[in-house]
């Protein structure tokens, strides 16, 4: 049931930044960026400006996006339309869906730009993404900075820290206390945090043990299978079964007794330590856009867990200070 509603939010948040299809996007503003192949900040896609976007009208023909570099068109302008009838789409837009059409653009564009940011870790200011990004869409801001941040936060698993709040400085890193990003290199890998969260989610919600099949069967749900390569994920047998049980994250053992051999996963220590079923499970219900005590026995549990961490962690200063 989790994972059903996940996917509905992954696709309506991809949906968002410019459409599903594999060729335009948001989902190639993914691709590219991992490829390294996304448009440096030198060369900027060619927008219409305000005015243009006003001043069109029903027959106007305002070419509203550049017919190459690594951000296309909405889907009703590509696949099978030919040359013609994208144009004569185009020359029929509204000045609203001219807009709308520039804000993709810009989303997709300032995605590129702090996807740079974090693999470089390099801080940045609401300044440089004004001056460098939305430039004359200043007006627009807010909205495309926000469902870019939602974007980040719930499909990759990139949280925003403020750094500095009177030069509106940031930086962005990892969600949920997680120290994995899982990115081998800076320019040919995308972040996989979020969905090392949706496992440890998942583990949790099948009583903190999830059996290899039913953890799959899951997973598929998001489009993610067993063998298949993932667009942003890679192999996910090689992520689940080696790379994240030798970063301590996932413990993936035979299930006791079992003849032929079953496997199950459970969280790893390093998941134990570096985060919080509460926080997982606050993770996953905005995935859903649901209120965490939506999932009420998880709720409950996560509750239970953290108010165990506090005692712990009470008892272990109170040990410290009588040792002293």
């Amino acid at each position: 049931m989790v994972l059903r509603s996940h996917k509905c939010r992954l696709c309506k948040l991809v949906g968002e930044l410019g459409g599903e299809a594999p060729e335009g996007g948001f989902k190639t503003v993914l691709l590219s960026v991992r490829q390294g192949d996304a448009a440096s900040s030198s060369s900027p896609l060619a927008l219409p400006t305000q005015r243009e976007v006003s001043a069109a009208g029903p027959s106007s023909g305002a070419q509203v996006l550049p017919s190459t570099g690594s951000v296309t068109h909405r889907r009703y302008s590509a696949g099978s339309q030919s040359q013609g009838s994208a144009e004569a789409s185009q020359d029929e837009a509204s000045p609203e869906a001219l807009l709308e059409q520039a804000l993709d653009v810009k989303r997709c564009e300032l995605m590129q730009f702090l996807l740079r940011k974090y693999r470089m870790k390099e801080l940045f200011t609401r300044a440089e993404m004004l001056s460098y990004v939305i430039r004359e869409y200043k007006g627009h801001f807010h909205e495309i900075f926000s469902k870019v941040l939602n974007c980040l936060q719930v499909a990759l698993g990139i949280d925003l820290r403020v750094v500095d709040p009177n030069q509106h400085c940031y930086m962005l890193e990892t969600a949920l206390g997680l120290t994995y990003d899982g990115m081998q290199d800076h320019h040919q890998s995308m972040p996989k945090t979020s969905f090392l969260i949706m496992v440890l989610g998942l583990i949790f919600s099948k009583g903190n043990c999830a059996p290899e099949e039913e953890l799959w069967e899951s997973l598929s749900v998001m489009e993610v299978y067993d063998g298949r390569e993932h667009h942003l994920y890679g192999e996910p047998r090689k992520l689940l079964t080696e790379e994240w049980v030798r970063e301590g994250y996932i413990e993936y053992r035979q299930v006791p007794h079992s003849d032929p051999a079953r496997y199950e996963f459970l969280w790893g220590p390093r998941a134990h330590a570096e985060t919080t079923k509460m926080r997982v499970l606050k993770h996953l219900a905005k995935f859903n856009q649901v209120n965490p005590r939506s999932f009420s026995s998880l709720y409950d549990e996560a509750l239970r867990d953290e108010n165990e961490r506090a005692q712990a962690g009470e008892a272990s200063q109170a040990s410290g200070d009588a040792r002293a």
